[in-house]
């Protein structure tokens, strides 16, 4: 059965999280999977609802559509008095066993329904120390991209909302038809560290320099299994290594190792979703050489262990 999600903006909302989990979560994706997601996009308060920046956006659906729905995307509104109907929806769905996520500054709307007390939470670094002064019960983390609680989960600033968008798809649907849609928007399916106001990731140039770097990417993904250098890489992108540090930092946003590292736990994620193969056996195909090592980049990067990541996306695609 498709999971539903309803995504609310309210009065002073912002475009740009309305686009990206309309992006991700409301454009059909049926060619990916059978039990692509149903989408509303809900009003909270008069309609149409006016955004911070004066457009107007004709939501089909108020409040109500929250009922029908087992996900509720809650975006960021420049007002601090949120109507307390909206507020009542979100408690009574959440109750109901309903996920909530938050994008950017919408946590101060979870926030304000009281239901981040007492949890770890995430928001846009520049509104972190304001919504810890005006919600004290908070554990506010400025330092991430997103904190998931499984019924509960609040990203950082904007960009993040896509990072928090995936890793719900990621979950829902498993690592492959994340790894695709991240492909369609142009991002990466995985990102580590901070927050993505910190990181740059320009567009890149299509010189000859490019073409021969895209060139020794592919290379690497489809020899993974074997240990890969970086000397290898920039002989296989006709540089040094130094000149290929650096274009690959402003291309990936990265260094060539630890792309090596996020490539090979993207593969694992896959085998361990739709083979039987053993974990030696995957971590060895992988390229992580000791299951032992594929263990730590896990817990690294995903914070969790091969075999619960095994057994949770069985799960869900069981269900």
């Amino acid at each position: 059965m498709a999971r539903r999600i309803a995504t609310v903006i309210a009065e002073g909302g912002s475009l740009f999280e309305l686009g990206a989990a309309v992006e991700v979560f409301g454009i059909d994706r049926s060619d990916l999977t059978s039990d692509w997601y149903q989408f509303r996009l809900c009003g909270a308060g008069p309609r149409p609802v006016r955004t911070e920046t004066g457009i107007t956006v004709d939501t089909p659906f108020g409040l109500e559509a929250l009922e029908w729905a087992d996900t509720i995307v809650v975006l960021p509104t420049a007002r601090r008095d949120v109507p307390e109907d909206y507020l009542t929806a979100l408690r009574t769905a959440h109750q109901r066993g309903t996920r909530l996520i938050s994008i950017c500054t919408g946590a101060f709307v979870l926030a304000a329904a009281g239901l981040l007390d007492d949890r770890r939470a995430t928001t846009h670094w520049a509104m972190a120390d304001e919504l810890a002064a005006r919600y004290p019960l908070i554990e506010v983390d400025p330092n991430v991209l997103y904190v998931d609680h499984g019924d509960i989960a609040t990203s950082a600033g904007a960009a993040a909302g896509i990072d928090l968008c995936l890793h719900i798809v990621r979950l829902d649907h498993g690592a492959e038809v994340a790894n695709l849609i991240a492909r369609r928007l142009v991002v990466p399916p995985h990102r580590e560290g901070g927050q993505a106001q910190y990181i740059e990731y320009p567009m890149v140039s299509a010189d000859d320099a490019d073409v021969r770097l895209d060139e020794a990417l592919d290379w690497a993904r489809e020899n993974l299994s074997d240990p890969i250098t970086v000397e290898q890489l920039a002989h296989r992108a006709a540089m040094s290594p130094r000149t290929l540090a650096r274009r690959f930092r402003d291309a990936t946003g990265t260094t060539p190792h630890q792309w090596l590292i996020i490539e090979r736990v993207r593969l694992a994620q896959r085998l361990l979703e739709t083979t039987d193969r053993s974990i030696d056996w995957i971590a060895n195909d992988a390229g992580f050489g000791t299951t032992t090592n594929m263990r730590q980049h896990f817990q690294r990067m995903l914070t969790t262990s091969p075999g619960r990541y095994r057994a949770t996306f069985r799960q869900n695609h069981a269900a």
